[in-house]
């Protein structure tokens, strides 16, 4: 059986992500990225791969603030979160 790490999934919600929905978030989570910290230190090249990978209508999305925020998120320093995302719109 595998082990679930819920304590992790309750935590790290991807979809807090600014350009990041329940579909993104999981095919990251295919990919590996399961935490803020993953999603921190992942390369914008990489992630723009996941998505062309993941067909069509994911390739539109743009990733290239998702690693900032991610990490603004890891710290758990939601307030400049919340105004980095409030500049963004779709995560760009």
């Amino acid at each position: 059986t595998a082990k679930k790490s819920t304590t992790t999934a309750k935590k790290d919600d991807l979809k807090k992500i600014e350009g990041n929905g329940p579909k993104i978030a999981q095919i990251l989570q295919d990919k590996g990225i399961k935490t803020f910290e993953d999603l921190s230190k992942a390369k914008v090249t990489a992630l723009r791969k996941i998505l062309t990978e993941a067909g069509p209508r994911y390739k539109m999305h743009q990733p290239g603030t998702w690693p900032k925020q991610a990490k603004l998120a890891a710290k758990g320093d939601w307030d400049k979160l919340s105004k980095l995302q409030d500049e963004l719109k779709g995560g760009k």
